[in-house]
């Protein structure tokens, strides 16, 4: 049985006919969603044709098709590609090029994306005479289409399509490459980027000597184009042709062209530079990183324009890790320290993000001398993104020269962050809590010390559960569990539990419920004995609130601890608190405290 558009049910072959109409009278219908449906229905309505009359009527029909819905196009695109396996194998896969030739002329350009996709998909599952026979001259009539978008579609396709061509081939490969010369000279600049975009794509399938001799010369032409758009693109295809070349070719080529795009007078293209420039050196070396480019990256680390020093300043751990410590700490950590006091929030905020991945390759003699003053900097900055970042990798640089020569700042940045205005902050620093209590230890963020710095961190944790945000106080029960896994049941019944307990009398019903969360999630964690002693009067106590709200927090907070019990425990604690809640006056309370029965049952069965 196959189920088509409006739910009819084709069963044997007279009804197929009848379906296909169906489909067809759908996808003529005005309305918009009837037509989408039905195409969103080809890959079964196929299965239902079966192979012929698939390519004899629904593959024309959509070639055929004149819809002029952008989303009824994009949707046609999608299903083309899963339409490969339903028309025959792929001595017959080519008819889907049709529809998929028309729909690669279209001016939307994410119509045009899928459907060069799902072109692209259609060449690979062809045979090479198929390729040779039917996608080649598809290819080579979009790349000589009068409207710029059918050019464009060409570039993204004539990789596939050189690649699927036989070796014996080398007229039909040499006239692709001869498309692609053409495309990269063509008078639209649109069309020129997109030769640029897929470039390096079409070097990866082209031999060794055309990739020295005629793609070196497409590449050469494209990063001298007058458009900055086309330039930049050609950004991406240095890395991708610094790989396939051999070492003294790049060096030769792709690293002077490197250098002057680094000093191009269009930012989008020093910005495109400074993303790429780590791929680039990976290829070459970090011997050429050194010598030929790393003069360039430090140029772009103190650029005019804050978008091209935030992408320099996001690579420059990585950077530093290829150059090695010596070359790193005499060019690249004097424009670091720089950056620590960048005007722009997010420049320091994006070097505050990788900054302490210097420690591990700079070593701790001058991870303390030369990167220590710039983490506390960044730890004191005025923008809370910055002390986040350089919080949420304090493990890089424990593992260097540890914590202590940084706890006179951190506590006070942690402290900040925690009661800062906006409640995104506040959350995330909740979460590294947890995090920074494990690489840190008890000791150092809990424990009263000298000024009772420890004692203010260990009250925050508590405060969070009275955060007028609600994200805040679910995170903050969380997160007095995972401190509890990671320290024990014994340091949570000293500086936790008391604590707790003492805020299920506060008089809004928002924060005892969600202390009645922290308490079933620390129960799962403190063990049966603590739960049994500590937390349970609590819960049993707090049956009887005068708020529903907090009940059936209860009743389901009842059940999630039964899971954590032995069942003669369940049985004698847990059931006859729920048996009582059974006949509360709130509905919702007798719900919950049902489900929660239901679970004890199911634990006390099993």
């Amino acid at each position: 049985r196959v189920y088509v558009s409006g739910g009819t049910m084709a069963t044997d072959n007279s009804d197929d006919l009848f379906s296909v109409a169906m489909l067809i009278d759908e996808l003529k219908n005005e309305n918009v969603q009837l037509r989408l449906n039905s195409i969103r229905r080809l890959t079964t309505i196929a299965s239902a044709l079966g192979a012929e009359r698939t390519r004899a009527e629904l593959v024309p029909f959509l070639t055929d098709s004149n819809d002029d819905e952008d989303e009824c196009l994009l949707a046609i695109a999608e299903e083309m590609g899963n339409l490969i396996s339903k028309v025959g194998g792929p001595e017959h896969v080519h008819c889907l090029l049709a529809p998929l030739e028309n729909l690669s002329t279209v001016e939307e350009t994410v119509v045009r994306e899928k459907a060069v996709e799902a072109a692209c998909k259609v060449g690979s599952a062809m045979t090479g005479d198929g390729v040779t026979t039917h996608f080649v001259p598809a290819v080579q009539r979009l790349a000589s289409g009068d409207w710029f978008t059918a050019r464009i579609s060409a570039c993204g396709m004539v990789a596939v399509a050189y690649e699927g061509c036989p070796p014996g081939e080398a007229e039909t490969r040499s006239q692709l490459r001869a498309t692609y010369s053409k495309l990269c000279a063509d008078e639209t600049p649109m069309v020129r980027r997109a030769a640029a975009q897929h470039l390096g794509k079409f070097a990866s399938v082209c031999e060794p000597e055309h990739v020295k001799g005629e793609i070196m010369q497409l590449f050469q032409q494209l990063v001298q184009d007058e458009q900055d758009s086309v330039r930049l693109l050609a950004v991406e295809d240095c890395a991708a042709l610094g790989k396939l070349l051999p070492r003294e070719e790049c060096v030769a080529e792709i690293v002077p062209t490197v250098k002057k795009f680094a000093a191009d007078k269009s930012w989008r293209v020093r910005y495109m530079v400074a993303q790429q420039l780590y791929s680039l050196c990976e290829s070459v070396g970090s011997d050429l990183a050194r010598s030929e480019l790393l003069q360039s990256y430090e140029q772009l680390l103190t650029d005019n324009e804050a978008e091209v020093r935030i992408a320099s300043a996001g690579n420059v751990a990585a950077f530093v890790q290829l150059v090695g410590a010596q070359a790193a700490g005499a060019k690249i950590v004097p424009r670091v320290k720089e950056l620590a006091g960048d005007q722009s929030q997010h420049v320091r905020a994006a070097l505050a993000s990788c900054i302490m991945g210097l420690a591990p390759t700079m070593g701790k003699d001058q991870t303390i001398d030369q990167l220590l003053p710039v983490f506390l900097t960044l730890l004191k900055d005025e923008f809370p993104d910055v002390r986040l970042n350089i919080i949420s990798k304090l493990d890089q640089v424990n593992q260097v020269i540890g914590v202590d020569l940084l706890s006179q700042e951190l506590l006070p940045a942690i402290k900040d962050l925690a009661e800062d205005i906006h409640w995104r902050v506040r959350l995330a620093i909740i979460e590294y809590i947890p995090l920074l209590a494990s690489q840190m230890g008890t000791a150092f963020l809990f424990q009263k010390g000298e000024g009772d710095k420890g004692g203010e961190l260990n009250a925050l944790c508590l405060q969070w559960l009275g955060d007028r945000v609600h994200s805040i106080r679910e995170a903050a029960a969380v997160n007095l569990q995972k401190l509890t896994e990671v320290f024990g049941a014994e340091w949570a019944c000293a500086n936790i539990l008391p604590r707790v307990m003492e805020l299920m009398s506060n008089n809004h019903y928002l924060y005892r419920t969600t202390v009645v969360k922290a308490m079933t999630l620390l129960a799962s964690a403190v063990g049966q004995e603590v739960a049994m002693r500590d937390i349970m009067p609590a819960l049993k106590e707090a049956t009887t609130d005068k708020v529903p709200n907090v009940r059936f927090a209860v009743a389901k907070a009842l059940g999630a601890v039964a899971a954590a019990l032995e069942p003669s425990l369940v049985e004698s604690e847990i059931k006859p608190a729920l048996l009582e809640m059974q006949a509360d006056t709130d509905a919702d309370v007798r719900f919950y405290s049902g489900q929660s029965l239901q679970m004890c049952d199911a634990k006390l069965g099993a």
